[in-house]
């Protein structure tokens, strides 16, 4: 499950506040501009979001950009302007010139973004010339403070654990000594550290009794299997998980989905842990595991992946993150796991790969109308909605939804094309049936969660592609609209992933895509007039239909990766 609500960006609206940070800095060029301070949230509640306004975003862009250009304009004794006239000028070189090796790690550390692009053992010249193409605006990109830039010692709970630290890199006998960093000193550790386990792994030494909560709670072993139980836990999760940074979208999600995301083959009812107040009963905390087989390059072992870690938003401060972690942990280990995944919306140590969002409209109206996509500068309602319209019919012949027969298939395909990749999950044909075979025979069908199709070309199937569907609140209800719905990308493979021509396998991905953008929408125009047929019928309300559930098409955002309707 994504651990962050994202929402789509106007490049205009940030151009425009990287130039009035551009323009600040110009009236004050005596010193370093002082930055006002951010907000930091609990390193360990990942994804959950601080409620904010549009201007602090704003503000806290031109504040990025203030300390770049700051940090480049203080290193330069000399008397000339060292500010660039625009935020898209390149950065003055004299002044990049008489940065010293100490201020060039410094700038390198604090945007981690950058950091990690740079190609390893870059030198000092190297990077001055880089600079020196970049803007203010590119060295802004990436440019973190408060909880993004902290090193090791800053994570209180972190640092305590079994993770890897940000300076460790895992490296060959042949490297060490080589490379060097751009301060000049060896970047790499005197000894090469072992890709593999961290510590040792006994299950005999793991302890058989729970971590210690703080008084007024104790643990609470959920049992999903009944309905009351798995309420409480939806409950939980729709009014205190994941939010958007300005509190206007949380994530609504239905019994279907709890029951697909956390009960996949092999799962464990002791591996879903709540937190209940020991007096009134209620739960106020969540977290949970389930059991997956990784791939790491070529190495393949039994692992975890943790999710939905949510507390209460009146309990945060009791530091029951982490207590659920350790906990979450343990009950791993007991098993034999010592291994685990996770995803989070900000930064944690050490994080070995990143995603990146991309939005697509499939009814920019709607968004609009909740406030959730912007109308980007320069253009209108009408040109947007133009933009984002789509063809009636998928456009690749033999598509169809997938069935369970053709797991055996679809698993074949799956297996070879993620054989592409260094980290991944392995799945046998249970496992696909599970993820891709939705229980809802009909794909219009509300409690339906995942769509899966196949291309079938003369009984072989040759492509498939999925998505899956997650509803978010609108919280202050825009308008008349209550909810947006989202379809997220979900696996996907083809036989092209065989040619040795990378723009034949680019080519495909882009056509199985937009057959998949076209079916998005397609099935929430039926899926719309179903949920509204089964309202009229519950309330017995006639006048309900005359007009499509919500009062709009399905809306929400469709991309590469995330769509809604």
């Amino acid at each position: 499950m994504p651990q962050e609500e994202s929402k789509p960006v106007d490049p205009a609206a940030e151009q425009e506040a990287l130039q009035e940070a551009v323009e600040e800095m110009k009236v004050a060029q005596d010193g370093p501009v002082e930055a006002a301070e951010e907000d930091e949230g609990d390193d360990t509640e990942a994804g959950l979001a601080q409620a904010g306004a549009k201007g602090k975003k704003k503000k806290s862009k031109k504040k990025k950009v203030k300390d770049a250009l700051s940090s480049i304009a203080s290193s330069s004794s000399s008397n000339t302007n060292t500010t660039p006239a625009t935020a898209s000028d390149p950065l003055p070189s004299e002044a990049i010139d008489k940065l010293s090796s100490d201020q060039l790690t410094a700038l390198m550390s604090a945007n981690p973004s950058l950091k990690n692009s740079l190609p390893r053992g870059i030198n000092p010249r190297e990077f001055r010339e880089m600079l020196k193409k970049m803007s203010a605006a590119e060295l802004a990109t990436g440019m973190s403070k408060g909880k993004n830039a902290k090193d090791m010692a800053s994570y209180k709970f972190w640092s305590t654990q079994p993770v890897p630290r940000f300076e460790d890199a895992a490296t060959s006998s042949e490297q060490v000594g080589q490379d060097k960093d751009i301060s000049g000193k060896v970047d790499v550790p005197k000894k090469p550290i072992k890709e593999g386990p961290i510590q040792p792994s006994d299950v005999d030494k793991v302890s058989k009794k729970p971590s210690d909560l703080v008084e007024g709670f104790e643990w609470s072993e959920m049992d999903l299997e009944n309905e009351q139980e798995l309420e409480e836990v939806r409950d939980l999760l729709c009014n205190h998980y994941v939010e958007d940074d300005e509190a206007m979208f949380r994530f609504n999600y239905s019994f279907s989905t709890l029951n697909w995301a956390l009960k996949a083959p092999g799962w464990r009812r002791s591996w879903h842990v709540g937190v209940r107040a020991t007096k009134s009963r209620k739960l106020v905390a969540f977290i949970s595991a389930i059991p997956v087989r990784l791939r790491v390059r070529d190495n393949a072992f039994d692992g975890s992946e943790v999710n939905f870690l949510c507390v209460h938003k009146k309990l945060r401060s009791k530091r029951l993150a982490p207590v659920l972690i350790m906990e979450i942990t343990r009950r791993c280990n007991l098993k034999g796991i010592f291994q685990a995944i996770y995803t989070a919306g900000v930064v944690l140590p050490k994080p070995v790969a990143s995603c990146r969002y991309f939005h697509r409209a499939l009814d920019w109206e709607k968004l609009y109308n909740v406030g959730f996509s912007p109308l980007p500068h320069n253009s209108t309602k009408i040109r947007q909605v133009a933009k984002y319209k789509l063809p009636e019919q998928p456009l690749t012949p033999g598509v169809r939804l997938m069935k369970a027969e053709d797991a055996e298939d679809v698993t074949d395909l799956l297996q070879k094309y993620l054989s592409k990749v260094k980290l991944a999950q392995e799945f046998n044909k249970e496992e696909v049936v599970h993820w891709l075979v939705d229980k809802e025979a009909d794909p219009s069908s509300p409690k339906r969660v995942v769509w899966t199709y196949v291309v079938d070309s003369n009984g072989k199937i040759t492509d498939f592609f999925s998505f899956y569907c997650l509803e978010s609140t609108v919280i202050h209800g825009a308008g008349h609209h209550s909810i947006i719905r989202a379809a997220y990308l979900f696996y996907y493979g083809t036989d092209a992933v065989d040619s040795d021509d990378l723009g034949i396998l680019r080519k495909r991905l882009n056509e199985l895509v937009k057959d998949a953008l076209i079916l998005a929408k397609q099935v929430w125009k039926s899926y719309t007039l179903n949920i509204t047929t089964e309202l009229t019928y519950a309330t017995g309300q006639i006048r309900r239909a005359e007009r499509p559930y919500n009062d709009g098409q399905p809306t929400v955002l469709a991309g590469t990766k995330v769509w809604r309707w």
